[in-house]
């Protein structure tokens, strides 16, 4: 296997912090240029964090022997790239054309140019994204990873089953939620801390996922969840989807 191939696979090794060493340092060098890569990492960071919490939840009986027998069907695939075939200017304008189609190849040129310059708006937006999504995946993975994390759970008003792990020695809390409906337009989730009745805003959710949760952990007895209008409000506008107790 080539080397460029070999890192395609090892994205779910480091996203679990499992390289060392010279492969460490070149996956690293590699994520930087490879959008598939980057964006495999961020998806397994999520994915361990809800696998955290799901271990701690006993699995079905015939789930092991059901994994087992299938495990040697599953093969592992590097990531599809499909990289863009460079537009070569001199071989539209070299070839013997009327001064139309010359003309014509220019315009086409620039349609290319303006297309490339969107695509690259496009894939910095989705590092971005990435980006954002393994630093927030990284960051619920460390709540979840304190030696103090305590977890509770509970579902919502519409059946949505939630999570909570706290750690008093990070001050923090992380929110996990699956099955939770997509907001209507112009609306969004908003977590709160209740401090003995006081609701103060914890952060917005935006979709069913997971995320630590903004302020101090300490001094609030309740997690609350409630829909508000898109940007968030500075107190509960509409009664709580979700009033979880956290431990003592």
């Amino acid at each position: 296997m080539k080397h460029d191939e070999l890192l395609h696979t090892l994205t779910g090794a480091y996203a679990l912090d499992a390289l060392t060493g010279e492969d460490h340092r070149a996956f690293t060098t590699h994520l930087r240029h490879c959008e598939a890569c980057a964006q495999e990492v961020g998806e397994f960071a999520a994915t361990a964090a809800r696998l955290a919490v799901a271990a701690s939840r006993p699995a079905p009986a015939a789930m092991r022997q059901t994994v087992l027998r299938h495990i040697d069907t599953v093969r592992q695939m590097p990531p599809r790239t499909h990289p863009l075939a460079p537009v070569r200017l001199a071989t539209l304008l070299t070839r013997k054309a009327g001064p139309f189609v010359i003309a014509a190849s220019i315009a086409s040129v620039a349609a290319f140019g303006g297309l490339a310059a969107w695509q690259h708006q496009q894939t910095e937006q989705a590092r971005t994204q990435v980006q954002q999504a393994t630093r927030q995946a990284q960051d619920v993975a460390a709540v979840l990873a304190a030696p103090d994390a305590q977890t509770v759970h509970g579902r919502t008003t519409t059946g949505a089953a939630t999570t909570v792990i706290t750690s008093a020695s990070r001050d923090q809390a992380a929110f996990i939620s699956s099955g939770l409906a997509t907001p209507p337009a112009g609306h969004t989730y908003q977590l709160w801390f209740d401090d003995h009745g006081t609701m103060r805003p914890a952060g917005l959710l935006p979709h069913d996922g997971a995320t630590v949760m903004q302020g101090d952990r300490a001094g609030a007895r309740a997690i609350g969840l409630t829909l508000e209008p898109a940007g968030g409000s500075p107190q509960p506008t509409t009664t709580a989807l979700l009033l979880l107790a956290l431990p003592t």
